[in-house]
């Protein structure tokens, strides 16, 4: 089985600064996204973050959450995205370490969310979007990496959500009407 990229390693942690079953959020406010920008290296150091960077980080992570998402998308939470994208100019190079990139004189926090959209745009186009998915379960939605040979693992532990999900069907399957107990 194929290991995941950096870049797919970098989408993957971002979506899961969400952690719905838990109800944490790594990114609930501006220190927490400054701190969590030079954690991941993604800023040299800790930058300075506006409320406006704060709901454009938001509005961008919900956008990639829905595209990794195995069910119906929400084509607002995508088109939030896209409107994130749209202000991020990013430049391919042949002499970088990286042949896409943020262009160098946005100011930190843009180019923070550029190197996310660079990492993201790498994946899309190598189609390697496809092996990341979020777990279907309403009350989890990690974003794992689906190492199955077909691309056809659905749930992010089958331990967990899969079996949840499986005794949940069972149960409504098996479910006796008080007319049958009559």
């Amino acid at each position: 089985m194929t290991d995941p990229s950096p870049q797919a390693e970098l989408i993957m942690a971002f979506a899961n600064t969400l952690d719905v079953e838990d109800e944490t959020d790594a990114l609930a406010d501006v220190p927490d996204l400054a701190r969590w920008l030079a954690e991941t290296g993604l800023t040299t150091s800790t930058p300075v973050v506006t409320a406006e960077d704060h709901q454009r980080c938001l509005r961008f992570r919900s956008g990639v959450r829905e595209l990794l998402g195995t069910e119906d998308r929400q084509a607002h939470l995508l088109a939030e995205a896209d409107s994130v994208l749209r202000e991020l100019p990013l430049l391919v190079s042949a002499t970088a370490g990286s042949a896409l990139q943020p262009a160098p004189e946005l100011p930190a926090v843009s180019r923070a969310f550029g190197a996310l959209a660079a990492a993201l745009a790498v994946l899309l186009i190598t189609g390697e979007n496809e092996r990341i998915k979020r777990c279907p379960a309403e009350d989890c939605g990690w974003v794992f990496w689906d190492n199955s040979k077909n691309r056809s693992r659905r749930w992010c532990s089958m331990r967990v959500c899969g079996n949840r999900n499986k005794a949940r069907s069972f149960a409504s399957r098996n479910r006796r009407s008080p007319e049958a107990d009559r």
